[in-house]
């Protein structure tokens, strides 16, 4: 993109709808998803019926959803902490036992883990894909590993078929082989050789958060296993359990209502997100010192975020500059998703070793994302890209 037609574009293309830098609605909904809601209270609105959470609702979105990502068992939750909860207390952890966490992350699945009394052991992530890295999860273990733990970071699978061999090849000298926890919060309709993320790992947990490539009014998420036993048990321990501790972690059936007609739709909703992707791809090709999104080629990103670095030599002061300069001058803010999660979660600080994480807090000083959506223009995608230009000339000249 040349000069001229950068300063063009900032001219006269600014959007009409300032995009924030993760929007508040990552999904979007049609004339289905408002009818559904109204027929679902029509329907429950009777005293023989009411609003039950557990009912044919619920239990075809569930059965859906399996048949969709590919597992055999799935689970309606009131969101996806409750569901990477719910993961965690499948695992039934004993006293020291320890699950490898990535530590460039969103803070839920490591809170999970300390709130069932394991021990989060960080690991490293690959620098060009933010995922967490086999090499490193593999030089972490101990005897007392129980699980691995990686999350589906910004859109993209994370390598699940490399973590599954070593869990394979390092098992528990009690448990067997690790359990392999996914979560794929931002990362719903992922691919890796083909596959949907939730097909593969032992857990698997989605988001339907407001933000989310899917959503169901706000809040929700879906957990699905390929385990018949640990699907008893989270269901029960989702309904206030029984024969074991339960709480409520359920999802109402006027937002699985929701949910059934988003997963009709998801896939679309997904190829107009990589639209967007793949056009910004080619407006900022070439673009100096700015790293563009890595997909290795087994992969189906979905750009829930798209995710950029800047060199090395730029870290902290010139990566938050160029922030700065979005926000302030071109009206494009863009956030930093994420910076090693202990950096800015007091608890996860007080009870994890962080000592020996190089890479990933490098990198926590380099990542940026800049604003996407499944609804962006191109005029608008054009005006983004244009002021990213921009802005990094200006910082290169200063």
């Amino acid at each position: 993109m040349d000069a001229d037609r950068r300063q063009e574009i900032i001219a006269t293309q600014k959007p009409e709808i300032p995009w924030a830098n993760e929007p508040s609605m990552g999904s979007y909904y049609t004339e289905a998803e408002f009818e559904a809601v109204r027929a679902e209270m029509e329907r429950c609105n009777h005293p023989q019926i009411g609003f039950n959470a557990h009912n044919d609702t619920s239990r075809e979105f569930e059965e859906k959803f399996a048949a969709w990502c590919g597992a055999p068992h799935a689970l309606t939750v009131n969101g996806a902490g409750s569901g990477l909860d719910l993961a965690v207390m499948a695992l039934q952890l004993e006293p020291g036992d320890e699950v490898i966490v990535p530590a460039v992350n969103f803070k839920a699945a490591a809170l999970s883990v300390l709130g069932q009394g394991g021990k989060v052991v960080w690991c490293e992530v690959d620098e060009r894909t933010f995922q967490a890295d086999p090499a490193d999860v593999e030089a972490r273990l101990t005897d007392r590993t129980r699980a691995i733990y990686p999350v589906h970071m910004n859109g993209m699978a994370a390598p699940i078929d490399e973590y599954l061999r070593i869990a394979e090849e390092h098992p528990h000298p009690k448990h067997g082989p690790l359990k392999v926890i996914g979560d794929a919060a931002r990362s719903c309709g992922a691919r890796l050789h083909d596959r949907r993320v939730g097909s593969w790992e032992w857990t698997c947990v989605f988001s339907f958060h407001t933000m989310k490539n899917m959503t169901t009014l706000g809040e929700g998420g879906m957990v699905v296993t390929q385990d018949a036993e640990a699907a008893v048990m989270m269901r029960k321990i989702r309904g206030f359990g029984g024969d074991v501790w339960g709480t409520n972690y359920k999802m109402t059936n006027v937002q699985a209502a929701v949910g059934l007609v988003q997963l009709e739709r998801i896939d679309s909703i997904l190829d107009e997100r990589r639209k967007v992707g793949h056009e910004r791809n080619e407006l900022l090709a070439g673009i100096p010192e700015i790293e563009l999104p890595y997909v290795p080629g087994e992969c189906w990103h979905t750009y829930y975020l798209y995710t950029c670095l800047v060199p090395e030599e730029w870290a902290g002061e010139k990566r938050d500059r160029i922030l700065q300069l979005m926000r302030e001058d071109y009206g494009v803010p863009c956030v930093v998703a994420n910076p090693p999660c202990y950096q800015s979660h007091p608890f996860l600080a007080a009870n994890t070793d962080y000592s020996d994480l190089p890479r990933s807090e490098k990198l926590g000083q380099r990542l940026f994302c800049v604003p996407i959506h499944p609804l962006m223009s191109t005029s608008d995608n054009e005006y983004i890209c244009a002021s990213l230009w921009e802005t990094v000339e200006r910082v290169m000249g200063e």
